[in-house]
């Protein structure tokens, strides 16, 4: 069953103390982050559900939600996630060979995980590092200027990290 610590729920009302009554809707974002934080870095139908109880909304605008944006992952993902913008600007500077690198290199398609559990790559729109395009997010940082030999390197760092 999906249950947040003690601890967690004391901060889940802490965030929705910050918004109007009535307003809690307002909440859903920084409580699904801590949801998939704490569920195993994904959002299951069962977890979105909880989150609704919690917030006193529907399922349905819930899952909207979560659907809607990148960040938030609707089935499990690998130790280390790959989110490679694909918009213009990455696109004009080589995301799309970038893409097809790491998809060869892992041996995996966007949206999929190795058989290990290690990589899963992703595709998402603006990242916002334009001028430093190709780029990637890597957990909480930026990969910037990316080339093979980059890619290379981090996916060679992550299993460094992964032993």
């Amino acid at each position: 069953m999906i249950v947040f610590s003690d601890q967690k729920l004391k901060e889940v009302k802490d965030i929705i103390s910050h918004y109007p009554e009535g307003k809690q809707k307002s909440a859903l974002l920084p409580v699904l982050h801590m949801a998939q934080e704490e569920f195993g870095g994904w959002l299951s139908v069962e977890t979105m559900d909880y989150v609704a109880g919690l917030l006193q909304l529907e399922p349905i605008e819930v899952y909207e939600v979560a659907s809607f944006y990148s960040m938030y992952n609707l089935k499990p993902v690998g130790k280390h996630l790959f989110e490679v913008c694909q918009t213009g600007p990455c696109m004009l500077n080589g995301s799309d060979d970038i893409i097809e690198y790491i998809k060869h290199k892992l041996n995996i398609q966007v949206g999929e995980t190795t058989a290990d559990g290690l990589f899963t790559l992703k595709t998402v729109e603006c990242l916002g590092a334009c001028g430093y395009a190709p780029m990637m997010q890597y957990g909480k940082t930026y990969r910037e200027h990316l080339t093979k030999e980059k890619v290379d390197a981090i996916i060679e760092e992550c299993k460094a990290k992964s032993n």
